[in-house]
């Protein structure tokens, strides 16, 4: 029963022992590499476990000094440079190096061992001066006055409110930057040969604009239906002129096929002298009567992209689109056991009339809308 109660307690034990030689091994490994913020960080977890640790206890300091040494350095190489986002790389080594410190004062037995630098006053001013760096360029960029500027400008004060979320007056000018920056674009009104489909038209057009809103395709680009525009008073940088060109809905084709089929079916069995069986086959015919209706709709959209301030075209592109409705239907003449699967299938029926000239014109619209959309979402993802 000793026996029984004792190994459970030896394989416990057994195994604390291997993780913590496994830790010491890991830390002296890391050390050996130049990896010495991961060695301080493996040193003061088995300090955690076993603060006599003589390994952990021995290589600690030297490590923590290495990882000092090796930030440090990256720090005065960094302030030497001319890179004007130099301050940020300042700010993460001495978040590195503040976590370290974190680390070793997480453990008592690995803070009597070593004292660590608080560099949070450091991190304080190297932040406060990345986010002045970023101010300036942004304040540079603005000044520019042009809305490709702008938009950088945007970028940077936006880098700066993360790293000092209530920086001065950067969310005032980060605003005015997205204002200056934005492209308004306005999507023309169609207007089509016949008064007839211009309710067609208008949804068309209606679709496209608030599926362009709800892409969000780029932050910077803003669409908008030229009835708001002329309402709002809004001043337009690019404008999206449609016209539909040669189109015709409902054109209808009919034909009326005769056809004759036949098939070999068997009627029977019989059998031979000796005795052995053979079928009966016999032919059966019929003649079919199809009526095919066809209605075709199609035609071709005329778009042009233009930057209203000095008349530039910017894109032009014409896309097709087609839609055929299809009727078919049809009866017989004779024996229905030479009709194949498909014929029968064809059989019954009646002459339907085709959807109305308006639902026609959104069905020929479809793809062209699908194409339409796409191009605009690569056109103005560019920006």
């Amino acid at each position: 029963m000793k026996k029984l109660a004792f190994r459970p307690l030896l394989s416990i034990t057994a195994i604390l022992l291997y993780t913590c030689i496994l830790s010491c091994k890991s830390g002296e490994k890391l050390y050996n590499k130049g990896r010495y913020d991961e060695a301080v960080t493996a040193f003061v977890k088995k300090l955690q476990r076993k603060p006599q640790d003589a390994t952990a206890t021995r290589m600690l300091p030297d490590a923590y000094k290495q990882a000092q040494l090796v930030r440090e350095d990256r720090v005065n190489g960094y302030l030497r440079s001319n890179n004007q986002l130099k301050w940020e790389n300042i700010r993460n080594e001495y978040r590195a190096l503040q976590t370290l410190y974190n680390a070793i004062h997480s453990s008592p037995a690995a803070l009597k061992l070593v004292q660590p630098k608080d560099y949070r006053d450091a991190i304080t001013g190297a932040q406060e001066n990345a986010a002045e760096m970023r101010y300036d360029r942004g304040m540079a960029l603005l000044d520019r006055g042009d809305k490709a500027s702008a938009r950088l400008a945007f970028d940077e004060f936006n880098a700066a409110l993360k790293l000092i979320p209530d920086y001065r007056d950067t969310k005032q000018r980060r605003d005015e930057a997205y204002q200056m920056g934005v492209i308004n674009v306005v999507v023309s009104e169609i207007e089509v040969r016949s008064p007839y489909y211009q309710f067609s038209a208008d949804q068309f057009r209606d679709y496209l604009v608030r599926n362009l809103q709800q892409r969000s395709i780029n932050q910077f680009v803003q669409f908008y239906d030229e009835r708001v525009v002329r309402n709002e008073n809004l001043r337009p940088d690019e404008y999206i002129e449609l016209r539909f060109f040669d189109f015709v809905v409902g054109q209808t084709y009919v034909d009326r096929i005769q056809r004759d089929v036949s098939k070999e079916i068997v009627v029977g069995t019989t059998k031979d002298s000796t005795g052995k069986e053979f079928n009966i086959y016999k032919t059966v015919k019929a003649t079919l009567f199809i009526t095919k209706k066809t209605v075709v709709s199609k035609g071709l959209l005329d778009y042009r992209i233009t930057n209203t301030g000095n008349g530039q075209l910017l894109r032009t592109d014409r896309i097709p689109g087609s839609y055929t409705w299809l009727n078919q239907f049809g009866t017989f003449k004779g024996d229905e056991r030479a009709l194949s699967d498909e014929d029968k299938q064809l059989m019954g029926g009646r002459d339907m009339p085709p959807p109305p000239p308006t639902d026609l014109f959104m069905e020929f619209t479809r793809p062209i809308y699908d194409q339409l959309a796409g191009d605009l979402q690569s056109f103005y993802n560019r920006i």
